[in-house]
């Protein structure tokens, strides 16, 4: 049986700037935040972290910074993906050296590759290191898809745990053809209660930056048995979510965020501000879940 990462809800934190770099001291406090309501996990330095934007050293940085202040108390997973391979291996190197927990790594971007090209990747990343590895599909974002075929490949090597997954399309293929090999989790906020009635085991989240303690219970609730409660507050989400992902993920998140008093500063260029009318659905939305007044 391979090691689970966690089961639940894990967070994909926001990283917050300011305009010379990153805040430590918000970043702690989210952190905080977090652990406070009982998120299982952190994601760090993913997409929603902006891990693009950020320079190698700034990036490795960030990643010790989540590792040391979270010392422990729950796992954190090190965002270390890169459509270089040499790159990649490099980051998930120094993210086991710093003491994360796992790494999730995304599939190659913008140079694209073969799927045997996916599976080598993978599989030289998952090589490096000892600690275990999370895949990440999002062919929104990479014009690439990991085909349930690769994924049955890639979940046969000893560290390669689990997916996060974001074309629900294929979601139960994976699961006929890998089983328990490989965990998956959700990449679609709006869709964690159908993933997890196939065999998911949670999903890693943008609206847990707002809403940790919610949706930590509907994932545990679905992995209670209760599917009906767990299927009620996926439903009560619904405009919430809609709300968070009305622009380019994480620009409305953030929004939401300094709109709640978070003060996580901007999305780093080229991602800008929410549109006046996105603002206000995001205002509205907040103001109906009791989130602002």
């Amino acid at each position: 049986m391979k090691k689970i990462v966690f089961k639940g809800s894990c967070v994909a934190i926001v990283t917050p700037f300011t305009e010379d770099g990153v805040n430590y001291e918000k970043l702690g406090e989210l952190i905080e935040f977090q652990i406070s309501e009982g998120t299982d996990a952190i994601v760090i330095c993913g997409t929603t972290g902006e891990a693009s934007t950020m320079p190698d050293d700034e990036h490795k940085e960030v990643i010790k910074y989540c590792v040391d202040k979270v010392y422990g108390r729950i796992p954190v997973i090190a965002g270390t993906g890169s459509n270089d391979t040499r790159h990649a291996i490099e980051l998930s190197k120094f993210a086991q050296d710093a003491g994360a927990d796992a790494i999730l790594t995304v599939a190659p971007y913008y140079n694209k590759t073969s799927q045997k090209g996916l599976y080598e990747h993978f599989k030289a990343i998952a090589q490096s290191i000892s600690i275990p590895v999370i895949l990440y599909n999002v062919p929104s974002r990479t014009n690439l898809n990991i085909n349930p075929e690769t994924v049955k490949a890639l979940s046969e090597i000893e560290n390669i745990v689990g997916i996060k997954e974001c074309n629900f399309n294929q979601v139960a293929e994976i699961m006929s053809l890998c089983g328990e090999n490989i965990a998956v989790y959700s990449g679609e906020d709006g869709l964690v209660v159908p993933l997890m009635s196939l065999g998911g085991l949670g999903v890693i989240s943008v609206m847990a930056n707002i809403i940790p303690a919610k949706t930590k219970e509907m994932t545990h609730k679905f992995l209670r048995g209760d599917i009906e409660g767990s299927r009620k507050i996926q439903i009560e989400l619904i405009d919430l979510i809609k709300a968070l992902f009305s622009d380019v993920s994480p620009m409305p998140v953030k929004a939401a965020m300094n709109l709640m008093g978070m003060n996580v500063g901007k999305c780093r260029m080229p991602l800008v501000e929410p549109s006046e009318k996105t603002i206000d659905m995001l205002k509205s939305t907040l103001i109906n879940h009791g989130l602002i007044k």
